[in-house]
């Protein structure tokens, strides 16, 4: 699990990646395509086009950090559109949801209500 440091941002980019893509390539696309810092300690979420793999390029002040996973059953949920270039911002629990496989744009919350006090 990762730990969004406080006052990083979590964007996620629009449209479809090429997972090939290392460091150097997604920071690239960061810069150009995103128009952000990817040296500003911010996360930036990339989908391949299965949508069963996800890179995450973060900057932690010393150097770079790319981390990946890959679902063995299912899909993440992503932001559709036909733009390509835009991101979506996320909360850091988005992000948490995002990565276990949930789809964050709308939770199912388990807990009801309690009836009565006591």
């Amino acid at each position: 699990m990762i730990i969004a440091p406080t006052g990083a941002r979590v964007h996620v980019a629009l449209g479809i990646t090429d997972m090939r893509k290392g460091m150097c390539g997604l920071s690239v696309l960061v810069q150009k395509v995103l128009a952000k810092d990817p040296f500003s300690g911010h996360l930036f979420v990339f989908r391949g086009k299965r949508a069963n793999y996800i890179k995450i390029l973060y900057w932690d002040g010393n150097g770079l950090c790319l981390f990946s996973k890959r679902l063995e059953h299912g899909r993440f949920a992503w932001p559709t559109t036909a733009e390509t270039g835009g991101t979506v911002a996320l909360t850091p629990a988005q992000l948490s949801m995002l990565i276990e496989g949930i789809d964050w744009r709308s939770p199912e919350r388990t807990w009801r209500q309690p009836e009565l006090a006591g």
